[in-house]
């Protein structure tokens, strides 16, 4: 019975835990009137849920989500910058894909697929290696892209997660509200990190076996 209380008690808990954070996310992006609050409330946003990832279960949401918000403000909106300049871009490809009935373009459609689908996977892990690594903007986007090539599971499991999250929150949309950003922020993060842990058993290996070929 008591076994049965704390687990109602934990669930309870962490759905009142990402409720915070997703209103959280909310509040400040409307604080820097979304254009210049959003990509820094969404990499604090990312940044408590790496914690939890970690264990670190206990920390004060709000103090952590406040100070990352305060000292990624710039940083982090330059990385919007970027965001947004190859969202336009996919956009317009979308659009000019869409309006144009050449036979030439037709055989270019699947490129274009390609490399919007590995624009927007790369920009998904971005997120994840700007709060787990730090890096410069160009190492940030050279490493996303890389992962991105390489863990084509996780690429999957993100994929599906995220779609899931989608259909979930299109037949109960209220859902999306309270849940909506940090249940997406968490699939995001949870699959970076499987990603960044096969990365250093790959490096912990190599250096094995550096050690090995001195010796």
């Amino acid at each position: 019975m008591n076994k049965t209380v704390n687990r109602i008690y934990s669930a309870t808990e962490w759905i009142a835990k990402f409720a915070y954070v997703n209103l959280l996310w909310i509040g400040f992006s409307l604080l820097g009137l979304v254009v210049l609050g959003f990509f820094p409330a969404t990499i604090s946003m990312f940044a408590v849920i790496r914690k939890w990832i970690r264990s670190e279960t206990d920390i004060p949401i709000f103090q952590t989500f406040w100070s990352t918000y305060k000292s990624e403000f710039i940083r982090g909106n330059g990385l919007g910058l970027l965001v947004i300049v190859v969202g336009g871009l996919i956009v317009l490809d979308l659009a000019f894909m869409r309006n144009s009935g050449n036979s030439f373009i037709s055989v270019i459609h699947i490129p274009l697929y390609l490399f919007m689908l590995a624009a927007v996977m790369t920009i998904f892990y971005l997120f994840p290696v700007y709060v787990h690594y730090e890096l410069k903007l160009f190492q940030m986007i050279k490493n996303s892209f890389f992962m991105m090539l390489i863990h084509p599971i996780e690429n999957l499991v993100m994929i599906s997660g995220l779609a899931a999250m989608f259909f979930v929150v299109k037949f109960i949309p209220g859902l999306g509200f309270f849940f909506g950003g940090s249940l997406s922020a968490a699939i995001i993060m949870a699959t970076g990190f499987l990603a960044f842990n096969k990365i250093d058993k790959r490096q912990k290996q190599n250096s094995i076996i550096n050690e090995m070929k001195d010796k």
